[in-house]
């Protein structure tokens, strides 16, 4: 062997030396001025304090949902209050027309008794001309006195069942409310203000006075 030849050299492949060779230099050169921060961190304290996107949008949404919340329980106490206002007219309305029914009710029967008392009355004129008292129990003998008798009976029976009563005060304290005094007539053994006489007999319906009775009062 010369002695100007080197060292022995390892037997390596062409092609793979080659490929070791690219490899070594295609690898970049380390970048000292290559910005090594990490990611989020010059967001800077403003970002961090924002939160999670997700967090924030459930936020809002629980503020909307408590204005709705909010609105609809303002409705709702404005319907029940004027629910309640209605009720309470209704309620005034229909006193009102049941009064007024009523009341229309009680004119009624009151005109139609002062129709039917002015019968009566002539009737009871015709029994006392005939010597026949109206309320005796016993009916007279003559057929026409009987006839006047069971008429005036039966009317004083249908004023009755309407509510309508005749009264005769005699021998009670004198009340301007349901009688009307005619006369005064001093009546020995009796005091002052008592009624002594009963000229016409008073009509009455509940507390409505249809007709006073006229009386003598004595003084």
């Amino acid at each position: 062997m010369s002695a100007e030849q080197g060292p022995p050299r390892p037997d390596i492949p062409g092609r793979e030396a080659e490929e070791m060779s690219g490899f070594d230099s295609a690898q970049p050169s380390p970048d000292p001025d290559r910005n090594l921060t990490p990611s989020g961190a010059g967001e800077g304290p403003a970002a961090a304090a924002q939160g999670p996107p997700n967090q924030n949008a459930a936020g809002q949404v629980e503020q909307d949902l408590d204005a709705l919340l909010a609105d609809t329980q303002k409705e709702r106490d404005e319907y029940l209050d004027l629910a309640r206002r209605t009720k309470a007219d209704f309620e005034n309305y229909r006193k009102r027309m049941s009064a007024e029914v009523q009341g229309a009710n009680a004119r009624g029967k009151a005109e139609m008794a002062v129709g039917m008392i002015g019968v009566i009355d002539n009737l009871e004129r015709a029994l006392a001309a005939a010597g026949i008292d109206a309320g005796a129990d016993q009916a007279p003998e003559e057929p026409l006195a009987q006839g006047i008798l069971l008429t005036h009976r039966e009317l004083c029976a249908v004023l009755e069942r309407g509510g309508i009563e005749g009264f005769d005060p005699k021998g009670e304290k004198f009340d301007p409310t349901w009688q009307e005094a005619l006369s005064k007539l001093a009546v020995e053994g009796t005091g002052p203000g008592i009624v002594v006489e009963t000229m016409q007999k008073g009509y009455r319906f509940g507390d409505q006075l249809i007709r006073p009775a006229r009386v003598v009062v004595s003084e």
